[in-house]
């Protein structure tokens, strides 16, 4: 293998090459960016979907083009409640205690709606194969739901106001709905129109007469399978009432001692068993109340001596269905023995003489077990059982030995691990998704069922978007998941375990000391990938950054390659702790020489010291496995780069990742700088503090962070740039106007050896990096000065060259023993004043928490641009932007050429800064002079694996075809897009003008900014922390869509929030469950088309057949006319103040009284007036009519008097 060298140049005159005077830029167009800019940066504009007409760039999007909705949410519903499930249509209910409503059906299929009030669905009826849903909430109101239509609508609502819903039944083709409540009293509600009946069952008059106790809640309703006229009731005291609807009393009353759970009938209704708080079950024969038929214990043990068992946990349901071949299923959950402490939840199968025991990952939260009839009074024929864990959701074959549990087509396991972070790829290659496939289908679990999945109602939509859509996962475990997401479906594609390359502790006694988190150290902060040469980049909270390749066939690493950096601070708050015993430096015998001073490069990593009397240094926080790896075909392990300890400091998490597949590089920075690592070499190639990207005199330069109260050192140096600064000087406050220790070089490069002379001893290769990292800002190798924004700008005057370390046991030496080219120059006798006084370039008013923090990288690009102003031709470049604001550009010398990159050494030049916006960098990409983005160059995908005659074929095709762009002078040819927290901001390059400004906002921040492709053109979508989401055009930054969404509620959703092409967008609404949304006017408009549907025609099967005899003798099931006993012609009208009627939105008189405008309110008006002036003169008439009856009355009471006045009583 061919070593390249690289070299930090002073200029980046050699990497352009050429470039002689620029010509002056156009005045005219100088003035035109400026008034554009200053328009734009007002933020709001009289039109702000239409476009200027000074826009450098024709632009063709509109605010017409966009508008904001939900599309689908995915993942498991999150705090499940309760669960329904419709036999014909074969449709899945499952209710939240956040009031959200979850429908399944096929692969694909899948529903979700939200009651406004966010009550926890507390139970859920379907009116089978009626396209409808009855749902009970826990602030006692039911609603009807519509589930005909696409997006289900509530058709109507009742509230009841005195009583507390405790349980609902709706028999199988009825229309009456019968609602227990918390006093014991049973209402019937009307499921067509929604209103009470005035039967009531009420509690006294269901018990005995003689019992002195309230019964309890109601915790159980259901009708005789064989005599709808009987209605079942169980109270939670263990009383059990058959009613006897026509009668209106109670035929049997069955008394228990323990609180009973549940009730369940058998088909032929004589029979029907209990489930008590003791874990017994219980059977009653219905004309024998005075005991139980058979008391049972599924899991108590059993006592010789016949005496009763012990209890056990309460069993919460069960259910009891019969065969016609063979014996009955009685399924239940709970009621295991209290001596199984610790055991996981179980749902229990007793079938005939066999009890089977099924345990569960998580607590059942219900379950219902599936039939092939939904006719209670017929042979159930029991097929598989739903379980609803509080995290998953498990379907039980009944029909197979050993119950194996059906594989589940729905993407329910995204919370497997908690998310961490997440990515969203839209219109990406298409091979893609058939090669993740192909890859994860090896990773299937066997011994799932071989039937098809039961739950298989609906169908999928019509819509046309048909390109591919990709969506990486990361979790805390520290596994990736790639799911398709076409087509407004969610699969899973393939899963990725990075912790597999690292040595897991046994327990927590060997938990090594040196992790920085207490739990998931292995979680994934943030990912990178490269969709067209497939490189993927993982970043881990443990300071640790893993590449991978794809390759389709299997792979086994002897050993890992490993490869360590030491990243700190340039300016720490004390002296280093000693690792341990003295050190003495050698130093260089010629620091002032202009001769480089050669050494052999180490020969393999010093041990990391972490003894008890110092501090952790040079130190990983994970142990990478020394073992061989076999790597499955999929994403296998290229290089891995862990950070290590400094002097007792721990690593600082890495904040930002990219790659750059054309030069084999990945970059990653963190508070403390940035390092770029050759992963085909595998070799470090630059590790800079955030300071050094700055250029010497560059007016936005800052120190990266204060200085702290300093630690008692242990014989260790100072490793920062303040020479022999005293505690009193290290302590100052940055606010305290602290001046430079030192005056002269000379005097500080004699102060700085003298502490190292007597401080140390030994020279180490920890000494040698500190050494050299002082003595790059000691020693200047001249001063050359280059035109950047039309300001003189001096490059970093020295001139470091890395050497590749040799490779032993898989780890590579590259803790970067800088070889250093020193030059004794004149400089600036007041440059390291400058430099190393503890001042920002901000306010002097800083508080203690922003004293404390560092400026760290927050987003790299990789592009071919202009380094220069005066510069023709573009050449590779990296474009850095700090959490404060800075945009950064670093040119790089090597152009993408095939493998002769592995012979040319790689040069990096820092350009200083472009651009200073408020908050810090959030995205950066660069357009060209049309407006079409400049993606970075890249390889196309080859298998790292394949046979060489293979890989020959791949190389025709192996990159990119990237012609770099060329400028000429006096024109601009590219736009630098740069958005932040606040601002966003384009700059005409290469002459590095700030053409638009745009304030975005000025209250909040943004969360997630993303360059994406809209209708054929490019613009910014945003998301901020108040809750808005906005849009900006490119390159001209109009505002074209603002929309308060969604405000910030959770960190869960800054962490995942990711726009992508096309208008898509996503994030984690729950920890279990991603909501997709579209900004895009296309998509909403074909929304409906592309949803799918739930309700489809299906016939209802037939009723079993009563036979001859069953008819003849009257064996056969009794039907009753419910609405002759529940109407309002016989039972009257309830109470009003009950419950109230509300009309859903869905209805028609919802939609009546949705209805508004100004004709609609002008009607009504009218309508009003009219009916006034109606009832007036009604009134009148009333009241001329009431006075002519008066008269009358008075007339007739004067001729009685007259008549009878004179004659005595008894001639009456």
């Amino acid at each position: 293998m061919v070593a390249r060298s690289v070299c930090f140049l002073p200029s980046v005159a050699s990497v352009t090459g050429g470039g002689g005077n620029m010509k002056k830029f156009n005045i005219r167009k100088v003035l035109d960016g400026l008034t554009a800019a200053s328009s734009s940066s007002s933020s709001a504009t009289a039109q702000p979907g239409t476009p200027r007409e000074n826009d450098v760039v024709q632009e063709t999007l509109q605010s017409e083009h966009f508008q904001l909705c939900k599309t689908v949410r995915h993942g498991f519903p999150y705090q499940p409640s309760s669960m329904a499930f419709d036999p014909v249509q074969k449709i899945l209910a499952v209710g939240t205690q956040t009031g959200a409503l979850r429908l399944f059906g096929r692969a694909g299929v899948e529903c979700y709606c939200q009651h406004e009030s966010g009550a926890a669905v507390i139970q859920l009826q379907f009116l089978i194969n009626e396209g409808a849903l009855v749902s009970a909430l826990a602030d006692d109101s039911i609603h009807l739901w519509n589930l005909r239509q696409k997006i289900p609508a509530i058709l109507h609502s009742l509230k009841f106001n005195r009583e507390r819903i405790t349980y609902c039944h709706l028999p199988f083709q009825s229309k009456w709905l019968y609602i227990g409540s918390e006093r014991g009293n049973i209402h019937i509600v009307n499921v067509e129109s929604f209103t009470l009946s005035g039967y009531v069952i009420m509690w006294n008059k269901a018990i005995e007469l003689s019992t002195k106790t309230h019964p309890g809640p109601v915790v159980h309703i259901s009708d005789n399978p064989m005599d709808e006229g009987k209605l079942l009731i169980g109270f939670e005291c263990g009383v059990v009432v058959l009613w006897d609807l026509k009668s209106k009393k109670a035929d049997y009353r069955y008394n228990y001692d323990e609180a009973i759970h549940s009730v369940a009938w058998h088909h032929e209704g004589k029979q029907f068993v209990c489930s008590h708080s003791d874990g017994t079950l219980t059977t009653w024969n219905i004309r024998a109340p005075a005991k139980p038929a058979q008391i049972i214990t599924p899991h108590g043990k059993q006592p010789k001596d016949g005496k009763k068992p012990e209890p056990c946990k309460p069993i919460l349901k069960v259910e009891y269905k019969t065969t016609r071949a063979g014996d009955p299923f009685m399924v239940l959950s709970g009621g295991l023995s209290y001596d199984t402490v610790g055991r996981r939840a179980c749902l229990t199968v007793m079938h005939g003489k066999s009890t089977a025991v099924l345990e569960m990952d998580y607590p059942i939260v219900d379950f219902i077990t599936l039939c092939e009839t939904p006719y209670p009074n017929d042979f159930q024929e029991p097929y598989a059982v739903v379980v609803l864990l509080e995290k998953d959701l498990v379907v039980i074959d009944l029909g197979q030995i050993g119950y194996p549990i059906f594989e589940s087509p729905y993407p329910l396991s995204i919370h497997e691990s908690p998310v961490t972070c997440c990515e969203y790829f839209a219109d990406c290659p298409s091979e893609l998704i058939p090669a993740l496939y192909s890859v994860g289908s090896r990773q299937k679990r066997q011994g799932y069922s071989k039937k098809e999945w039961p739950i298989s109602g609906g169908n999928w939509g019509q819509g046309t978007q048909t390109y591919p859509e990709i969506i990486i996962t990361g979790h805390a475990d520290g596994s990736i998941k790639f799911w398709d997401a076409s087509a407004l479906m969610l699969q899973v594609l393939y899963k990725l375990k990075t912790a597999k390359v690292f040595e897991r502790a046994r327990g927590k006694e060997e938990k090594p000391s040196t992790d920085i988190v207490d739990e998931d150290p292995f979680a994934i902060q943030t990912l990178f990938w490269c969709p067209e040469s497939r490189m993927l980049c993982v970043a881990g909270v443990s300071a640790h950054v893993i590449i991978y390749r794809f390759s389709k066939q299997e792979a086994t690493t002897e050993v890992v390659q490993l490869l360590e950096v030491r990243m700190q601070c340039e300016f720490s708050e004390a002296d280093s702790p000693d690792p341990g015993g003295e050190q003495t430096p050698t130093l260089p015998t010629s620091a002032a020489s202009s001769s480089p001073q050669e050494a052999e490069p180490p020969n393999q990593l010093t041990a990391g010291v972490n003894s008890s009397e110092g501090a952790r240094d040079n130190i990983p926080c994970l142990q990478v496995r020394s073992s061989p790896l076999k790597q499955s075909p999929g994403y296998q392990v290229e290089l891995v780069v862990q950070l290590v300890w400094v002097s007792g400091e721990p690593p600082q998490q890495i904040t930002s990742l990219a790659v750059n597949s054309s030069f084999g590089l990945v970059v990653f920075g963190n508070s403390n700088g940035l390092a770029v690592v050759d992963y085909v070499q595998k070799t470090l190639l630059l590790n800079l503090g955030t300071s050094e990207l700055y250029s010497p005199s560059d007016p936005c330069q800052r120190q990266p962070r204060s200085p702290r109260k300093p630690r008692q050192p242990s014989g260790g140096f100072c490793d920062s740039n303040d020479g022999s600064n005293n505690s009193e000087d290290r302590c100052k406050s940055p606010t305290s106007g602290s001046t430079s220790p030192y005056n002269s070089d000379d005097e500080r490069k004699q102060n700085f050896i003298e502490k190292v002379k007597l401080k140390s001893r030994r020279f180490s290769k920890t000494v040698a990096n500190d050494f050299a990292k002082m003595s790059r800002k000691i020693s200047s190798s001249g001063e050359q000065k280059l035109d950047l924004e039309d300001r003189s700008h001096r490059w970093s005057p020295w001139l470091c060259k890395w050497p590749v370390g040799s490779m032993k046991n898989g780890k590579l030496a590259a803790r970067m023993t800088r070889k250093l080219n020193v030059h004794k120059t004149k400089s600036d006798p007041h440059r390291y004043g400058k430099d190393n006084a503890f001042t920002r370039s901000r306010s002097s008013s800083v508080t203690s928490i922003d004293r404390e923090s560092r400026e760290a990288i927050s987003s790299f690009y990789f592009c071919e641009s202009f380094p220069r102003k005066s510069g023709s031709l573009a050449s590779p470049c990296l474009l850095v932007g700090t959490t404060q604001g800075s945009v950064m550009m670093v040119a790089l010398s090597l152009q993408p050429g095939g493998d002769q990159k592995l012979q040319q050494p790689l040069n990096f030049a820092s350009c200083g800064t472009l651009v200073q916006l408020k908050g810090g960098i959030l995205t950066m990409a660069l357009l060209d002079a049309a407006g079409t983005m400049l993606p970075p160059s890249c390889e196309a995908w080859y298998d790292p694996n394949a046979s060489d005659e293979e890989k020959e074929k791949e190389k025709t095709r192996r990159r990119r075809p990237a012609t770099p762009p060329s400028s000429q002078e006096g024109q601009d040819s590219q736009f630098a897009v740069l958005c932040s927290e606040k601002q966003a901001n384009v700059l005409a390059m290469p002459s590095q003008t700030s053409i638009y400004k745009h304030n975005i906002t000025e209250t909040s921040f943004v969360l997630r900014a993303d360059v994406v492709q809209m209708a054929g053109a490019y613009c910014i979508a945003c998301f901020c922390a108040n809750g808005h989401i906005m849009t900006l055009s490119l390159p001209s930054l109009r505002p074209l869509l603002d929309i308060n969404y969604l405000p910030l509620t959770d960190m869960r959703i800054a962490r995942t929030f990711c726009f992508s092409n096309l208008g898509q967008a996503l994030y984690l609404t729950s920890p279990t469950e991603i909501q997709r949304i579209t900004y895009s006017q296309e998509t909403c408009d074909n929304l409906q088309e592309m949803l799918s549907e739930l309700f489809t025609p299906v016939e209802t099967p037939e009723a079993p057949n009563r036979g001859f005899f069953k008819g003849l003798f009257g064996g056969g099931a009794q039907s009753l006319d419910r609405e002759d006993l529940f109407g309002e012609t016989a039972a009257g009208k309830a109470s009003r103040s009950l419950a109230q009627h509300i009309p859903g939105p869905g209805s028609m008189e919802g939609m009546k009284g949705a209805a508004s405008g100004v004709v609609g309110d002008l009607a009504r008006a009218r309508v009003a007036l009219d009916e006034r002036g109606q009832k007036l003169g009604e009134l009148e008439e009333r009241t001329a009519a009431m006075m002519a009856s008066a008269e009358s009355f008075s007339k007739h009471a004067h001729d009685m008097m007259v008549k009878y006045k004179d004659k005595k009583w008894y001639q009456l």
